[in-house]
């Protein structure tokens, strides 16, 4: 995990909210509601209960009618965290899994930081998620969670994200290395694109934080090989030479850009996450499209 220098160094940056939020505790975001901020937003006709003080007499003595100011409320936005816990993130001399719970770490502490509130799950686990809010005092609570986190087995990635519950607009942030069969084949409709969907249907900004390992974006194996899956244990035998990992990169490079086109196109933002980056110049780079300055 990061260290304590590392995180006040993410002090002052927080997550772009492209959603107003509608909900009810106080934050650092613009609502939907009409509250009593310091921000005017607009005015209407007095009626009856209206509070006098918002009356705005300027206007009554031009039109001999009554108006209230309004202003916007300020309210928490919630910030979702959904990490892929499947067999596959554990893999690589630096693991994706150890990656993904930095970035989970990040991006819970730039919610916390800013006063919004931050649901972690675990996409086997959907009907337990982790909610955190009242600010970074609160970020212990998250790192004692992600230290528990265990990767095995498989995901449905789409039917986990469709037990999500949404209420209002937020972010919803994504970390995978989406290398399971419904994400990646392209003959029907995708599961990608399916997901993307339903998370803009829900008001959600998708941010997509596609974890890997150095090991599969940079193939060094040749030879003959005997591989097994380390989620359904399939074993397959294979001939990997120079022509075989041109086409596997050739693939992998089409497969990453149609996730990046796709998330572009639902509002949301595309990250490649290297194992083998290091951290401060992945989360202080790499990530700077994901923050608000």
């Amino acid at each position: 995990m990061l260290d304590h220098t590392f995180f006040d160094g993410l002090s002052r940056l927080q997550l772009k909210m492209s959603h107003k939020s509608s909900l009810n505790s106080s934050g650092s975001h613009r609502s939907l509601r009409k509250g009593s901020s310091t921000e005017f937003s607009d005015f209407r006709e007095y009626m009856p209960g209206d509070d006098l003080r918002r009356m705005d007499w300027n206007i009554y003595a031009r039109l001999d009618k009554l108006y209230i100011r309004e202003y916007m409320e300020e309210k928490e936005a919630q910030v979702r965290v959904l990490i892929d816990t499947s067999a596959s993130m554990d893999y690589g001399a630096a693991s994706k899994a150890e990656l993904a719970k930095d970035l989970a770490a990040v991006v819970s502490f730039l919610a916390l930081n800013n006063m919004d509130r931050v649901l972690l799950y675990d996409m086997k686990d959907m009907g337990r998620a982790l909610s955190v809010g009242g600010g970074r005092g609160a970020f212990a609570k998250v790192l004692h969670w992600l230290e528990q986190m265990e990767f095995s087995g498989e995901i449905n990635m789409l039917s986990a994200v469709r037990k999500m519950r949404c209420a209002g607009g937020g972010v919803t942030v994504m970390i995978s290395d989406f290398l399971h069969p419904d994400m990646v084949d392209e003959r029907a409709a995708s599961s990608y694109e399916k997901l993307l969907r339903y998370l803009d249907y829900c008001g959600q900004r998708p941010v997509i934080l596609h974890t890997m390992a150095s090991e599969e974006l940079h193939v060094t194996l040749e030879g003959v090989l005997n591989l097994i899956d380390a989620e359904t244990d399939l074993k397959r035998r294979l001939l990997v030479d120079a022509k075989a990992i041109d086409s596997y990169e050739r693939e992998l490079a089409r497969f990453m850009e149609r996730m990046k086109k796709g998330c572009a196109s639902g509002r949301g933002v595309y990250v490649l996450c290297d194992t083998g980056r290091d951290r401060k110049q992945l989360v202080f780079q790499d990530l700077r499209v994901i923050y608000d300055i």
